[in-house]
């Protein structure tokens, strides 16, 4: 079990920001920016390459659920979203996540 299915489960805390029956967002306790959520699916998903064409509905709704917080976060003048895949691309959880990011200048390419 990972710690994200943990924080979909409230057996540990999280600053939840939003929730619905399909996915979960929550603040990244280590921001990159000033403003730093993660949008989790409620089905467990290890990574992009473990999608489905099954699959394609929840992450258009994941998508949709981004810009809703985007909009809510003031993050007007733009924002970044990252899904990161495997080890090497830096994913350190193996739970399907986008990280929402903004509030800041970034540069490209990332670090």
């Amino acid at each position: 079990m990972t710690i994200f299915k943990k924080i979909i489960d409230h057996e540990i805390p999280a600053d939840i920001v939003y929730e619905d029956d399909v996915c979960l967002a929550f603040r990244d306790i280590a921001p990159q920016a000033p403003v730093h959520i993660l949008v989790i699916p409620r089905k467990e998903i290890s990574a992009v390459d473990a999608l489905s064409e099954e699959d394609a509905p929840l992450v258009g709704h994941i998508f949709m659920v981004i810009q809703k917080l985007a909009v809510s976060e003031g993050l007007e003048n733009g924002f970044r979203v990252i899904t990161n895949n495997g080890m090497m691309a830096g994913q350190t959880v193996p739970h399907l996540h986008f990280h929402l990011m903004g509030g800041r200048p970034f540069g490209w390419p990332p670090g």
